[in-house]
C-alpha cells in the first residue's frame, strides 16, 4: 500500500481538538504522524490548500437493501453513493429481507461488504425474530456473528415487557439498542406530520405524540434497567425535552436527528410530493426549531442519513400507497454546512463531531479520528464549494431526495479509506 502525504489542508478533529494547517502521512493504512512541513518521498501527495480534512465520516442509521431488494440498491452501490458523500462507515440495518436475524444474513451481509464495498460496513441485528416484536432474536448468536448493536428500526416493540427483557439481555452482551420510536396505535395509517398541512391535503396524520409518548415509556425503562439506548431520527420538540431532561438524569441514552429534519418542515410535501415522505414525518417548524437547539446543546449528539433508497416507479405512487424514505449520502455533509454551519448553529468542529467521534463512541467503533495509529479514514472538501443537487447523478440506485435542483454548499473532493484514495477530484476511483 502506497504512502499519502496530505499537505497545506485545515485538519480538524474533534477528537484530538485539532483545527489548524497541518500536514498529514498515511503508512500501511494508518495515521502515521500529524505535524507542519512534513515530508515523505515515498508518498503520493494530495494537496489539500484551502480545503477541509477531517475523519471520514459515519453514518450509524442506513438502509442497504441488500439481500432482498438489490433492486433498490446493493451493498456494492451504497458504498459508492457514501463514499461520494464523504462517509467512510456505514451501520446498515436489519430491515432487509430476510430479516438480519440471524447469523446467516449478518454474515452475508459483512462477507459482501468484504468483497465489494467502498467503505467500511458494520451490520446491526433486529432485537425480535423477523422485526414482528413478539419474541426476542438470539442476540448474542447475532454479536457472535458480528452485528455491533440492534435494532426493530422501521418499528418500535410495543409489548414494554418484552422490551425490558431486551435492554437487560443486551446489558449482558455489551450491545447497545438503536430504538425507531414510535407508539403504533398513535401512529397508524399516519402518512405525514399531523397538522395544518396534513388537514389541507386531506391525509391522515402522525401525531408529534407518537414519537414523545414512546420516548417517555423507553425512558422509563433505561432508568430501570440502566442499559444504553440510542433514539434515532428524532423529529419531535417533546422528545427532544425527554431525552434533555433524561440526560441531566446521567441516563445512558443518546440521540441523533436527520438533515431532512432539521433542514425542512412538513410544507416540503405540499403537492403530495412523495420525494418528501419519511417516516418520523417531516414536521412543523416549531419542531425543526427544537431539533435545531437540541443539536446545538448537544442533546442530539449524532446527525445520521436513514438513507432509504426506493424505486421512481414506488415513489410516483399516490402519496398514501409511496414508501417512506429519502436517500441522504451525497447531500449529508451539504445540508449540514447549509443548514447548520453557514446559520451559525454550530461551528464547523462541532458539526464534524456529530458524525465522526459522537456516532464511534457509541458504536465503540475504533474510527472518526485522526490520531496516531488509528485507520486512515479521511475526508477532504471544499467548504465554500457550492453546487446544485441532480439526484439523477446519484451514486446510490435510489433518486428519491427532496433536494434535487437545490444549491448547497460543501462539496467532497477526496475520500481516504484505510489508506486506501477512494475518491480524487471529486469522483470515485
Amino acid at each position: 500500500m502506497k504512502n499519502l502525504l496530505i499537505k497545506n489542508g485545515r485538519v480538524i478533529d474533534p477528537s484530538a481538538n485539532i483545527d489548524g494547517i497541518f500536514d498529514i502521512i498515511v503508512e500501511n493504512g494508518k495515521i502515521k504522524k500529524i505535524g507542519k512541513n512534513l515530508e515523505d518521498k515515498n508518498a503520493e501527495i494530495i494537496d489539500a490548500k484551502n480545503k477541509i480534512v477531517a475523519p471520514g465520516f459515519i453514518d450509524m442509521h442506513v438502509h442497504l437493501r441488500e439481500p432482498g431488494r438489490e433492486d433498490k440498491e446493493t451493498i456494492h452501490t451504497a458504498s459508492r453513493s457514501a463514499a461520494k458523500g464523504g462517509i467512510t462507515t456505514i451501520v446498515g440495518m436489519p430491515n432487509t429481507s430476510p430479516v438480519a436475524d440471524n447469523q446467516t444474513v449478518i454474515e452475508y451481509v459483512l462477507s459482501k461488504a468484504r468483497k465489494e464495498s467502498l467503505v467500511n460496513i458494520f451490520a446491526c441485528g433486529s432485537i425480535t425474530k423477523g422485526e414482528k416484536g413478539e419474541e426476542l432474536a438470539e442476540i448474542w448468536e447475532l454479536k457472535k456473528a458480528g452485528a455491533i448493536a440492534v435494532s426493530d428500526d422501521g418499528f418500535d416493540i410495543q409489548n414494554l415487557d418484552l422490551y425490558r427483557k431486551a435492554l437487560q439481555y443486551c446489558k449482558t452482551h455489551k450491545m447497545p439498542i438503536i430504538s425507531h420510536t414510535e407508539d403504533a396505535n398513535l401512529a397508524k395509517n399516519g402518512q405525514l406530520h399531523e397538522g395544518k398541512i396534513s388537514t389541507l391535503l386531506g391525509l391522515q396524520g402522525i401525531p408529534a405524540c407518537a414519537e414523545d409518548a414512546a420516548t417517555a415509556r423507553i425512558i422509563t425503562l433505561v432508568e430501570d434497567v440502566n442499559q444504553p439506548v440510542h433514539f434515532t431520527h428524532v423529529s419531535s420538540k417533546g422528545s427532544v425535552d425527554l431525552i434533555k431532561l433524561a440526560k441531566s438524569k446521567k441516563l445512558p441514552i443518546s440521540a441523533d436527528t436527520t438533515p431532512n429534519h432539521f433542514s425542512l418542515t412538513d410544507e416540503a410535501v405540499l403537492g403530495y410530493n412523495t420525494y418528501a415522505k419519511v417516516n418520523p414525518p417531516l414536521r412543523s417548524e416549531d419542531h425543526r426549531k427544537a431539533l435545531l437547539k437540541g443539536l446545538k446543546d448537544d442533546t442530539i449528539s449524532v446527525i445520521a442519513t436513514d438513507h432509504a433508497p426506493h424505486l421512481w416507479t414506488e415513489k410516483q405512487r399516490e402519496f398514501a400507497h409511496a414508501p417512506f424514505g429519502i436517500v441522504g449520502f451525497e447531500t449529508m455533509l451539504s445540508l449540514i454546512i447549509t443548514n447548520l454551519v453557514n446559520t451559525k448553529v454550530l461551528s464547523l468542529k462541532e458539526a464534524l463531531k456529530k458524525i465522526t467521534i459522537n456516532p464511534a463512541k457509541i458504536l465503540g467503533l475504533n474510527k472518526g479520528t485522526l490520531k496516531k495509529g488509528a485507520d486512515a479514514d479521511i475526508c477532504i472538501f471544499d467548504e465554500k464549494a457550492k453546487w446544485i443537487v441532480d439526484s439523477t447523478k446519484f451514486e446510490s440506485k435510489g433518486q428519491n431526495s427532496p433536494y434535487h435542483g437545490m444549491k448547497l454548499s460543501g462539496v467532497v473532493t477526496d475520500v481516504i479509506v484505510n489508506g486506501k484514495i477512494t475518491v480524487t477530484h471529486g469522483q470515485i476511483i
